[in-house]
C-alpha cells in the first residue's frame, strides 16, 4: 500500500509496447513494400486471443484471461481512473488515503477482518497483496487461490468492497490518519526535498507539480470525516473503475460472476467530469537546481516534452518498434562511454517513454560523480548532437534487432509460462491509456514482419523530432558542499552556448568477430553419479573433481540457472588486503574475458541469451548466470573462460574504481546510509570488514592483487559445486558439463573459509544520537545468541519470526497507527558458526520514539508469556505452505535451496519438497513459538540504537 509517483507509463511502455505488437489480419508476403505507406499500416491492432473483455451497463470494465502460472492461483486487480490529480484544494492526499481505508472496513469485513481474512488463506502483504496511488489512477492487487470456489469468490468480494463499499468509520480514520503521516514521515529526505524543488519547473503551469500523491500531512491529520469520503463517493464509481482477473480460472463463469456482482453497483448520479489535465509547453529552456547538504548523488536530466503518441493502427505499432530501437542503440553508446576510465557519469539512460498527462518525454538521465555535473551534461548534450548530425550506424541496428527479435521470441516461448501478475498488468494499462495488448504470437509475427524492411535512414529521422531547445527542461540536484559547489543557471547557460558550436565526429562502432572460445576441448569422464527419485535431481562428480546438480524443470520454457561456489572467499586474506579480493568479481567481470573486453563481448552475444559473472564473498568464491536453452553452450565457454582467460584491462579498471568513487563519496551524507553503516560497525565492535567501503578503499586497490586473488580462487576447480537448474535435457547437459567444467583446472587442494573473527556485541547496549534534517527517528533492535543449527531448529525460528511479524504490524501499525512499516529480519546460520541474529526496525514521530519503541518489547515480552492463538498459527501455517506450493514453480527458487543444502552439509534434498514442510508445519506447535520467542529474543544480547532528527536552529 503506497503512493506512486515514478513514471509507471515509462515502465510499462518499455515492457509491453516498445516490444511492439501485431495483428491477427494476415499479413503481406511481399516485405519489401514500405509498410509506412502501406493500407496495412491502418489497421487495428488486435487484441490478445485469450482474453475475455467487455463492458457493464453501469460503466464499469472487465479483463478476463486464462493462465496457469502459477497454477491454482489469480491475480485480481481493480483500477480506479482517478488520482491524486483530481483531489480538490482541501483534499490533498486523499486519494492516497482513501487507498488506505480500503484495508480498515468494508461492507463484508469490518475493521481488521479483511486482512484477518486474507492472512488465514495464506496472502502476504507486498508479493500477494498490495495497491499503489500515482497522479492518474489507483491500482488495487490482489492473488487468491482457485483450488476452492469458496476462496475464489471471496476475492471477487473484497474488490467488489474495494469498489463501492469502504466503510470509513471514524475510528479507523483515525488511526490510519498517523500511518498514513508516517509513510510521509518515512520518505521525507534529501531528494524529496530536492524534488519539491525541481517539479515545479518540470511541470511548470500544470495541477501535476501541486498534487503529489502523499499530499499534505496537515490536511491528511485534521480533515473532516466528510473530505474522506467526498473523494470516494466523486471518483469511485463503475464508469471510472475496471476488474482485471487473469490465472487459473474458467472465463465464462469468471464474465457471468463479475456481470452480476460488479453489475449491482449504481451508476453515479450527476457524476463530476474527469478532467484530463494538459501540461503547457515553453519556448525556452528551463533550468532548476536543486542541492542538499543530506543528498547522495549527483543526478542530471535534460528532458525534451513531446505531444504523446498514441498507438492505436499497425502503423503506430511500427512506430513504437523504431522508438524502440532508437532506445536501445542510444543506450548501448552510453553503456560504452560508462566503460571509459574517467568515465563523467556512473550510470545513464537516454530515450522516448510515456510521461503524465498529455505528454511523452525525451529524457537524458545521468548519475554523476561529485563535481562531474557540467562534464555529464555537456556530454550527454554532445551524444544527442552527434546522433542528431551522424545518426546510428547499419552495425548498431543489425544489433538491435537481433537483440529485439530475441526479446520477442523468448516471449513467444514463455506465452503459456508467463506470470499471471504481468498479464494483469498489461491490461490495467490498457484500460488507463488505452496502450495494446496483443498476445505474443501476434508480437512476434510482427517483428519478423517489420524489423526487416527498418532502415538506419528512418531511425536516424526521429532526433529531429525529439531534440529541441523548445520544451526542454534542465534539472541538476545534488550535495550541498562547498569543496564541490553545485553548478549555478550560468554554467548550465554557458554548456548549451558551447554544444551549439561545437563540431562532433561519427560514432565509430568497436566490433571484433568471434568465436568466443577458439579451443576445442575434449570432455572428461564422470567418476560419480546418483539419483534422487523424490527430486529428480541427478549429482555427479567429474573427473577434475567438479561436483555438478542438474535439476531439469519445466516452470518456464526459455530459461536455465546456472550458480557455482567454492569455499574459501576473501576470508582468506588478511584484513589489509581483503577488500581487493572483495572487488575482483566485479572488476574482471567489467574487463571481459579470452580477446574480448566487456563492450566487444556485449556486441558480440548480440541476440543471444546467456551470461555469467563471477564474485569473490566473505566465505565463498563463485559464478552466477543463466542461459536460454539454445544459448547454453555460450553460457558454458564463459564459466571456462572465466576460470582460465581472464584479461587485465587497465582502463577497465580505472573505470570501475571511479564509478564505484562515485557512488560511495557522499553515500553517507544520507542519513539512512548513515545509520546503516553506523550500526553496523557498533554491532560488530567496528571489525575492520564491517560498514560501507570509504574512496579510500577503493583507490588502494592493487589491481595486479586483484588479478593475483582472483586467479588463486579460481585456480582450482576440484571444490567447486555447480548447480543447473531449468528447461534442459539431461544428457545434453552432461555433455556439456563434461566437456566445460570437466576441463577446468584442478589442483585438488584443500581448503576451507576461514573464521575472520566477526564478533556481536556483548551484553547490553543503548545509544541514542543524532543525525538528518528531517522530523523522524530511526529505531533499530536488535537480539543475538548462538544457535545450534538443524533443519527442524531454523524452521522454528522463522516460524517465530514469521509469527512476530504479523503482531508487530498489528501493534505498531494497526493498534496504535505510529509506523508506515515495521521490520523484522532475522537469520540463523551455521557459517562460520553457529549464530542467530534477529533485527527490528521502523522509523516514527520523535515524540512517539519511547511509546512504538515500548510497544515493540511488549509484543515480544507478550509472546514469551503467551501461545499464539489457533488463529494466529493458521496465518503462519498457510502463508508458509502457499509460499512453498507457488516456490516449487520457480527455478531460482530450486537453485537456491539445493546450493543452501549442500552448503549446509544437510545431503537432504527431500526437505525441498511440499510433502516435508507438511510434516513440519503438521508437528509445529504454539509451544515452540513461545519457546523460540523466550530463547531468542534475549534482551541480555540486546542493541537499541535510535537515531534522532538534529535540532532545528534557532532563529
Amino acid at each position: 500500500m503506497n503512493y506512486n509517483i515514478m513514471n509507471r507509463k515509462f515502465l510499462f511502455f518499455i515492457l509491453f509496447i516498445i516490444l511492439g505488437a501485431c495483428s491477427k489480419t494476415k499479413l503481406a508476403d511481399d516485405s519489401s513494400m514500405d509498410p509506412r505507406k502501406s493500407s496495412m499500416s491502418n489497421g487495428v491492432i488486435p487484441v490478445d486471443e485469450r482474453l475475455v473483455y467487455g463492458t457493464l451497463e453501469n460503466g464499469m470494465k472487465y479483463y478476463i484471461q486464462k493462465n496457469t502460472k502459477p497454477e491454482n492461483r489469480a491475480e485480481l486487480r481493480l483500477v480506479v481512473d482517478a488520482g491524486s490529480i483530481l483531489e480538490d484544494d482541501d483534499q490533498l492526499g486523499m486519494a492516497h488515503f482513501v487507498e488506505h481505508m480500503a484495508f480498515n472496513g468494508t461492507e463484508n469485513f469490518k475493521k481488521s477482518e479483511l486482512v484477518d481474512y486474507l492472512e488465514s488463506v495464506g496472502t502476504r502483504f507486498g508479493p500477494d497483496l498490495n495497491a499503489y496511488t500515482s497522479f492518474d489512477e489507483t491500482v488495487y492487487m490482489l492473488q487468491v487461490r482457485t483450488d476452492s470456489v469458496a476462496l475464489f469468490d471471496k476475492g471477487i468480494l473484497i474488490l467488489k468492497d474495494w469498489a463501492s463499499g469502504i466503510a470509513f468509520e471514524h475510528q479507523e480514520i483515525d488511526k490510519e490518519r498517523g500511518v498514513v503521516v508516517s509513510e510521509w514521515r518515512t520518505r521525507l529526505s534529501a531528494d524529496q526535498r530536492m524534488q519539491q524543488k525541481t517539479l515545479p519547473v518540470v511541470y511548470k503551469g500544470s495541477r501535476y507539480a501541486e498534487r503529489l500523491p502523499i499530499g499534505e500531512p496537515e490536511i491528511i491529520k485534521n480533515s473532516d470525516y466528510s473530505i474522506f469520503k467526498r473523494f470516494y463517493k466523486d471518483w469511485y464509481r463503475p464508469d471510472l473503475m475496471a476488474v482485471v482477473v487473469v490465472g487459473d480460472v474458467d472465463p465464462a463463469q469468471v464474465e457471468m460472476q463479475i456481470k452480476e456482482s460488479f453489475g449491482q453497483i449504481p451508476s453515479s448520479l450527476n457524476p463530476r467530469e474527469r478532467k484530463e489535465y494538459e501540461v503547457p509547453r515553453h519556448l525556452e529552456t528551463l533550468i532548476s537546481i536543486a542541492s542538499d547538504e543530506e543528498a547522495s548523488f549527483t543526478n542530471v536530466n535534460v528532458m525534451n516534452k513531446l505531444p504523446k503518441a498514441k498507438t492505436k493502427t499497425m502503423g503506430d505499432m511500427r512506430a513504437s518498434i523504431l522508438r524502440s530501437a532508437y532506445n536501445g542503440m542510444f543506450n548501448e553508446r552510453l553503456e560504452e562511454i560508462g566503460k571509459e576510465a574517467d568515465p563523467p557519469f556512473v550510470f545513464a539512460y537516454t530515450g522516448y517513454s510515456g510521461d503524465v498527462g498529455d505528454i511523452d518525454s525525451y529524457s537524458s538521465f545521468a548519475m554523476v560523480p561529485e563535481g562531474k555535473s557540467i562534464e555529464a551534461l555537456e556530454r550527454l548534450l554532445l551524444e544527442n548532437k552527434r546522433v542528431l548530425e551522424h545518426g546510428f550506424t547499419a552495425s548498431e541496428l543489425e544489433r538491435q534487432k537481433k537483440n529485439m527479435m530475441e526479446s520477442a521470441e523468448r516471449r513467444y516461448k514463455e506465452m503459456d509460462k508467463t506470470n499471471s501478475g504481468q498479464l494483469a498488468m498489461r491490461y490495467v494499462y490498457n484500460y488507463l491509456d488505452d496502450n495494446p495488448i496483443p498476445s505474443p504470437s501476434q508480437i512476434l509475427k510482427i517483428y519478423k514482419q517489420y524489423l526487416p524492411g527498418i532502415t538506419v535512414e528512418e531511425i536516424n529521422e526521429l532526433p529531429s523530432q525529439w531534440i529541441s531547445e523548445e520544451n526542454r527542461v534542465i534539472t541538476i540536484t545534488g550535495p550541498d558542499k562547498f569543496s564541490a559547489p553545485i553548478p549555478t543557471e550560468a554554467d548550465v547557460k554557458n554548456v548549451l552556448e558551447n554544444v551549439a558550436v561545437a563540431s562532433v565526429e561519427p560514432f565509430v562502432d568497436d566490433v571484433i568477430e568471434g568465436p568466443l572460445l577458439d579451443k576445442e576441448l575434449v570432455p572428461a569422464g564422470i567418476k560419480k553419479e546418483m539419483k534422487d527419485e523424490m527430486t529428480g535431481i541427478t549429482t555427479f562428480i567429474l573427473q577434475n573433481g567438479v561436483k555438478v546438480y542438474l535439476k531439469p524443470t519445466t516452470f518456464k520454457n526459455d530459461e536455465i540457472l546456472m550458480s557455482a561456489n567454492s569455499e574459501g572467499g576473501s576470508s582468506l586474506y588478511p584484513d589489509s588486503t581483503y577488500f581487493d579480493a572483495s572487488q575482483a568479481g566485479g572488476i574482471i567481470n567489467a574487463s571481459g574475458i579470452g580477446k574480448f573486453n566487456s563492450t566487444q563481448l556485449d556486441k558480440l552475444m548480440s541476440g543471444k541469451t546467456a551470461y555469467v559473472s563471477p564474485y569473490i564473498g566473505t566465505y565463498y568464491e563463485g559464478l552466477n548466470g543463466g542461459a536460454a536453452p539454445k544459448d547454453v553452450e555460450e553460457m558454458f565457454k564463459m564459466v571456462y573462460l572465466y576460470f582460465t582467460d581472464v584479461r587485465k584491462d587497465e582502463k577497465a579498471f580505472e573505470s570501475f574504481i571511479n564509478r564505484q568513487i562515485g557512488i560511495y563519496k557522499n553515500l553517507q551524507s544520507n542519513p539512512s546510509y548513515y545509520f546503516s553503516d553506523y550500526a553496523s560497525r557498533l554491532k560488530f565492535r567496528n571489525h575492520p570488514r564491517v560498514g560501507f567501503p570509504s574512496i579510500y578503499d577503493f583507490q588502494a586497490i592493487d589491481h595486479d592483487r586483484v588479478l593475483q586473488f582472483y586467479k588463486e580462487r579460481f585456480a582450482d576447480a576440484s571444490d567447486f559445486t555447480f548447480t543447473l537448474v531449468g528447461n534442459f535435457e539431461e544428457e545434453k547437459m552432461k555433455m556439456l558439463a563434461q566437456k566445460y567444467l570437466g576441463n577446468l583446472p584442478s589442483i585438488n587442494r584443500e581448503e576451507t573459509w576461514k573464521d575472520i573473527g566477526l564478533e556481536y556485541f556483548p551484553g547490553q547496549l543503548r545509544k541514542t544520537f543524532k543525525n538528518g534534517e528531517a522530523p523522524k527517528t530511526q529505531v533499530e533492535l536488535f537480539f543475538h545468541g548462538d544457535f545450534e543449527y538443524t533443519p527442524e531448529n531454523a524452521y522454528k525460528f522463522n516460524s517465530m519470526l514469521d509469527y512476530l511479524k504479523i503482531k508487530l504490524r498489528e501493534e505498531l501499525r494497526e493498534d496504535k497507527g505510529g509506523v508506515y512499516g515495521v521490520g523484522l529480519f532475522g537469520s540463523a546460520s551455521k557459517t562460520p558458526r553457529e549464530r542467530y541474529s534477529i533485527t527490528i526496525s521502523f522509523n516514527s514521530d520523535p515524540d512517539r520514539t519511547k511509546e512504538l519503541i515500548d510497544a515493540a518489547k511488549g509484543v515480544i515480552r507478550t509472546a514469551q508469556k503467551e501461545i499464539p492463538s489457533d488463529q494466529d498459527m493458521t496465518k503462519v501455517k498457510e502463508t508458509q505452505r502457499q509460499s512453498r506450493i507457488k516456490n516449487l514453480e520457480e527455478n531460482r527458487f530450486w537453485s537456491r535451496e539445493i546450493m543452501n543444502i549442500h552448503n549446509n552439509d544437510d545431503l537432504d534434498f527431500n526437505s525441498i519438497l511440499l510433502e516435508s514442510l507438511d510434516e513440519k508445519i503438521n508437528k509445529l506447535k504454539p509451544e515452540d513459538i513461545k519457546y523460540a520467542a523466550g530463547k531468542f529474543f534475549n534482551f541480555q544480547r540486546y542493541v537499541e540504537l535510535v537515531m534522532e532528527p538534529e535540532d532545528p536552529p534557532q532563529n
